[in-house]
């Protein structure tokens, strides 16, 4: 192997489905040329993420030692909602890796030696502002924004409607709100027009926010700093598969293009599917992992390859009408149909009556971690209900599963609408919406009731046609999406030929 001539620093901070592609990320790039990687991420995340980025590697591959993965010193208080602890920490950090400095992880005291001064910055287009001031005020070098959303959502948040900060300063001296209530109102605005954008069906503006959220007054401010990341960067590395979304990518492209930078689609972004190993592992990161392989082994007997449903939101996202939740899983019980509920968020809490009713049932698991790959690779399970964030769609696809749709924000209804009305691989759910989310549908009109009664016909009607009705046409689409997605890193694939391309510009 020849030395390396580039050093590439990853940083991300918070959130799974932001950290787990970037580990996939950074065994890419050594892989594909002999670079130096510095992976800086949070203490608490660290030795998952040093798991996940051995599982990329064969036993012996000398290759993995080009990756170093460091735990910044950041307070325990500091979150994604109060970063500035966070913030100083990569400020620290950067300066000891332009420096060459030795560097001792926060965690595990290892210190690190000097590599050569970093040659590019991957930074999260969520988290990132205040790094990517560092970096520019620290010395001159690349920064590439890394994105895990679906490339719809950049056509819908950051590149449609020009600069807002001129709106949001108006509206704080006009109404005395802070930033982050002004970002929000300003960005969030709705006024029903119709968005014609690429790769979705048309959808009235306020379809892209079907349900009010716990998280209230900093999505805004995430946005308005991915706009800037977007803007100043050097160029985009997205996880998301050409195949999943062209024509949305290809507007990408053409709004880089304007200003002569790169977009790289590298998606998707996953360990070794189906390696017993990786699934091994997978499956211990849950204190009941052993528990659900047990019941999917179970049910696979009793009931047959895809009779189960598996039911998660990420480890954020939670229903601001839980008893709709537990609504569709007393339809499951009621249908006999076997499932695995995961209530990963910290806004979610089982009821006693719940868990109740589940035990006595002995049809499902409710549980607050789950091996999500174990999952979605063993053949029991038929159906996925999903939020549709990007990371869960892309993986979904990767392992053949149709998906039953119940969107929150962000690029969620976006991928809903796609999946469903575009590439016809999923249903949607209507009436698990609220608040603006029971406004007229643009694409069939109708007018969602939101109650929970609306909800149990709807699950009842859906869960019907997905064993019984259309949904053998849904999972054979998805067989072919399947494969198209997985044939993009093949020789000459999309991502392939797009992951040569980034090689290429990090060792320039």
């Amino acid at each position: 192997m020849s030395s390396p001539k580039a050093h590439v620093v990853l940083f991300s901070y918070e959130g799974w489905g932001h950290l787990r592609p970037l580990t996939v990320l950074a065994a890419k790039i050594v892989k594909t040329r002999p670079t130096y990687v510095t992976l800086l991420t949070n203490p608490k995340y660290l030795e998952r993420v040093q798991t996940e980025v051995s599982r990329n590697f064969k036993s012996g591959d000398s290759t993995r030692d080009l990756i170093r993965v460091i735990a910044m010193p950041i307070p325990d208080d500091s979150t994604m909602i109060n970063p500035a602890g966070i913030n100083t920490a990569f400020a620290v950090t950067y300066k000891q890796l332009v420096t060459r400095e030795p560097i001792k992880c926060a965690q595990f005291g290892t210190t690190y030696s000097p590599l050569p001064v970093p040659t590019a910055v991957v930074l999260d287009v969520v988290f990132a502002k205040a790094p990517l001031d560092v970096v520019r005020a620290t010395h001159s070098v690349k920064v590439y924004a890394w994105y895990t959303g679906s490339a719809a959502f950049i056509n819908l948040a950051f590149e449609s409607g020009g600069d807002p900060r001129p709106e949001i300063e108006a509206k704080i001296k006009e109404t005395g709100l802070s930033f982050n209530e002004a970002t929000n109102e300003v960005i969030f605005n709705t006024t029903g027009e119709v968005l014609h954008l690429p790769g979705l069906p048309p959808m009235h503006d306020y379809e892209h926010q079907p349900q009010e959220m716990y998280q209230k007054g900093i999505n805004g401010r995430f946005m308005l700093d991915g706009r800037s990341l977007l803007e100043e960067c050097d160029g985009l590395i997205m996880t998301t598969p050409e195949e999943y979304e062209p024509e949305s990518i290809a507007d990408i492209k053409r709004w880089f293009g304007k200003t002569s930078r790169n977009v790289y689609h590298l998606g998707p972004l996953l360990p070794a599917l189906n390696d017993p190993k990786v699934l091994a592992e997978e499956k211990s990161i849950s204190t009941n992992g052993q528990q659900i392989s047990d019941f999917m082994d179970s049910v696979l007997k009793s009931h047959g390859p895809q009779s189960m449903v598996y039911m998660a939101f990420g480890s954020i996202f939670w229903s601001v009408e839980p008893e709709k939740i537990w609504a569709f899983v007393d339809v499951l019980i009621e249908k006999k149909i076997p499932f695995v509920v995961s209530h990963a968020s910290p806004f979610a809490s089982v009821p006693d009556s719940v868990q109740e009713k589940v035990e006595k049932s002995g049809l499902g698991i409710l549980s607050q971690f789950t091996p999500q790959h174990s999952i979605l690779a063993h053949p029991v399970t038929g159906w996925f209900v999903t939020h549709c964030g990007q990371n869960s769609v892309i993986e979904t696809i990767v392992f053949g599963i149709p998906m039953i749709c119940w969107p929150f924000s962000a690029d969620q209804p976006a991928n809903a609408a796609r999946l469903t009305d575009i590439l016809d691989v999923a249903y949607e759910l209507y009436e698990i919406r609220n608040g603006l989310g029971l406004k007229p549908i643009f694409r069939n009109g109708k007018v969602p009731i939101g109650t929970v009664e609306a909800v149990r016909e709807e699950a009842a009607r859906v869960l019907e046609d997905a064993f019984l009705g259309d949904g053998k046409r849904k999972r054979e689409n998805l067989e072919k999406l399947r494969e198209a997605v997985l044939d993009s890193w093949s020789d000459g694939g999309s991502s392939r030929l797009s992951m040569d391309a980034l090689a290429d510009a990090l060792d320039a």
